[in-house]
C-alpha cells in the first residue's frame, strides 16, 4: 500500500488555495510585463536583391552586418514579389545555388565549404497576395566569423521574370541585447530552481523515501530536470563558437518536456492504483508513448544540427523524403498520448469522486495543469498565429518570436507551475510523522489507503459504547464469530 508523507496541501483552506492561485498568476504577470519592456528577440536586416546588378535572377552578392557571439545564430530568408496575383507561380519549384564564405578580422576571405551548394525550393504565392512566402536560405546554428559573404543565384525562374516585382533578402539574427536579458533572466530560474529543490529536499528529510507519495517522488526528478531546462551552461554559448552547447540546451529542454508529460500520466494513474506498481504494466506503456515523442523530437533536432555543419542550406522539412511520414507518425503518437491521459483523468476523477483527501489531490493537479495549458495555447497562438499546426521545423522556431515577452512568459509559466507543486506538496514545517510506527504490525492495520495513514482510520476513531467494539474486536481475533 501507498504510505504518503504529509503535504501542505492537506492543510491548506479554500482562502490558502486561492492565495496560491492569485500567487502563482501573479508571478507569471510580471515575468510577462518585464518581456513586454524588454527588446526584440530578433534583429532583421533587409537588403534589395535589385540594388545590385539588376538581374532578378542573380547572382545576389550579399555581405551581413558585422555580428558578435550574442547574435547566436543567422538565418538568411528570402521573398520574391509580384506584380500581381499569378496563379500559376504558385508551388512552382525552383533551383537556388548559395556559396558562403566567412570574413575574418584582417579582412580575408575564408571558404567554409568546398562546393556550391544546389538546392531546390517551392515558391508559394496565395491568392491575393504580392509578396510570396519567405523562403529560408540558409541557417547557421552558431556564429564562428564576425562577417559573412553569401553568393546566391536561381534557376528556373526565366520564364516568371516578367511577373516577379522585386526581391528581397533578410537577414535575422538575435538581437544583442536580448542575449544579455537572456543570459540574466536564465541565470535567475536557476537560481530560483536550485533554491526550491533543496527547500524541497530539505522538507522531505525526515521521511524515508518509501513513504513519498507519488508526487512528491515526482517532484524530485522533476525540479532537477527543471534546472537544466534553465540550462545553467547556456553562458558557453557564447564563448566556445560550437554547435555543442545549443545542441545540449535543446536536448535539456526536449528531456525535461517529455518527463512532465510522463508526470501527468504516472500521477493520474498512480493516485487511484494503491500498492505496488509493476513497471512492465504501469511504466512501461507510458515509457513507450513518451519515448516515441522524446525520440522523435531529439532525432529530427540531432538530424539537422549534423547536416546543417556539412551544408548550412540543409533543411529536413525538404530535403528528407520520408519527412511527411515522420510528421504523421508524430502526430499519431501525440493523438494517442492525449486520448490516453484523457481516459486516465476521466476514470480517476469517477472512481475518487467520494474520498475526500484523494479527491482534494486530483483537483489540485488537473485545475492547475489546465490553467497551465489554456495559458500555453494562447502563446502558442499568439506566437505562430492559425499556422501553429503547419510545418515549424526546428531552423524556423526561433525566427518567430517578436518580443522578449513570448519567451519570458513561456519559461515563467513552467517554472511557476513546478514551483507552485513542490510548494503544495511539501510537508508542512509543524508535520509530525513517524515512519517506524507505521512498520510495526501492531498498527498496520492503519494502513488501509493514503488517507488513513495521515489522518488515522475509521476503526481507529470509532467511539467505544459500553466496550462491545472492543469485545467485537477480541471475538473476532480468536475466531469464535461464525461466517
Amino acid at each position: 500500500m501507498d504510505r504518503l508523507a504529509p503535504m501542505r496541501l492537506y492543510t491548506l483552506s479554500k482562502r490558502h488555495f486561492v492565495l496560491v492561485f492569485v500567487f502563482f498568476f501573479f508571478c507569471f504577470a510580471v515575468s510577462t510585463l518585464i518581456g513586454v519592456s524588454g527588446p526584440k528577440i530578433i534583429s532583421e536586416n533587409y537588403y534589395n536583391g535589385l540594388s545590385g546588378n539588376g538581374s532578378k535572377t542573380g547572382p545576389f552578392d550579399l555581405r551581413t552586418p558585422p555580428l558578435t557571439n550574442y547574435n547566436q545564430q543567422l538565418w538568411l530568408t528570402c521573398i520574391i514579389q509580384l506584380d500581381n496575383n499569378i496563379a500559376d507561380l504558385s508551388w512552382r519549384e525552383f533551383g537556388m545555388n548559395v556559396e558562403l564564405q566567412g570574413v575574418m578580422q584582417d579582412a580575408s576571405i575564408m571558404r567554409i565549404s568546398d562546393n556550391v551548394h544546389n538546392k531546390n525550393r517551392s515558391l508559394h504565392c496565395a491568392a491575393h497576395q504580392q509578396a510570396c512566402d519567405e523562403i529560408i536560405v540558409l541557417h547557421l546554428g552558431y556564429l564562428n566569423y564576425t562577417q559573412y559573404k553569401i553568393n546566391v543565384s536561381f534557376r528556373n525562374l526565366q520564364h516568371d521574370l516578367k511577373d516577379i516585382k522585386n526581391v528581397t533578402f533578410v537577414f535575422k539574427m538575435f538581437n544583442a541585447t536580448f542575449s544579455q536579458v537572456e543570459i540574466w533572466f536564465r541565470f535567475v530560474f536557476v537560481v530560483m530552481t536550485f533554491i526550491v529543490t533543496c527547500m524541497f529536499a530539505h522538507s522531505l528529510r525526515k521521511f524515508s523515501m518509501r513513504d513519498w507519495g507519488i508526487e512528491q517522488k515526482w517532484m524530485s526528478i522533476l525540479l532537477p530536470l527543471l534546472l537544466l531546462y534553465n540550462d545553467p551552461f547556456f553562458p558557453l554559448s557564447f564563448l566556445v563558437n560550437s554547435w555543442f552547447p545549443g545542441t545540449l540546451d535543446a536536448f535539456f529542454q526536449a528531456l525535461f518536456l517529455c518527463a512532465l508529460l510522463l508526470f501527468w500520466l504516472c500521477v493520474y494513474h498512480g493516485i487511484r492504483v494503491q500498492g505496488e506498481r509493476r513497471f512492465l504494466t504501469f511504466y512501461l506503456p507510458k515509457l513507450i508513448i513518451v519515448g516515441l515523442l522524446w525520440l522523435s523530437a531529439v532525432t529530427l533536432g540531432i538530424w539537422q544540427t549534423v547536416n546543417e555543419l556539412q551544408d548550412p542550406t540543409y533543411q529536413y522539412k525538404v530535403d528528407i523524403q520520408n519527412f511527411q511520414g515522420m510528421k504523421i507518425f508524430f502526430l499519431l503518437v501525440v493523438c494517442l498520448y492525449v486520448l490516453y491521459l484523457v481516459f486516465l483523468v476521466v476514470r480517476a476523477c469517477s472512481e475518487l469522486k467520494n474520498m475526500p483527501y484523494t479527491d482534494l489531490r486530483l483537483k489540485f493537479l488537473t485545475a492547475l495543469t489546465l490553467v497551465v495549458l489554456v495559458i500555453s495555447v494562447v502563446i502558442l497562438y499568439l506566437r505562430f498565429g492559425s499556422k501553429a499546426l503547419q510545418d515549424n521545423f526546428v531552423a524556423e522556431l526561433s525566427t518567430h518570436y517578436q518580443n522578449s515577452a513570448e519567451f519570458l512568459s513561456f519559461y515563467g509559466l513552467l517554472n511557476f507551475y513546478l514551483y507552485t507543486l513542490a510548494f503544495v506538496y511539501s510537508p508542512s514545517k509543524n508535520a509530525l510523522y513517524d515512519s517506524q510506527l507505521k512498520d510495526n504490525p501492531a498498527f498496520s492495520m492503519l494502513n488501509d489507503s493514503d488517507d488513513e495513514v495521515i489522518y488515522g482510520s475509521d476503526y481507529e476513531e470509532m467511539p467505544l459504547q459500553n466496550g462491545r467494539a472492543i469485545k467485537a474486536s477480541a471475538k473476532y481475533q480468536d475466531g469464535s464469530e461464525s461466517d
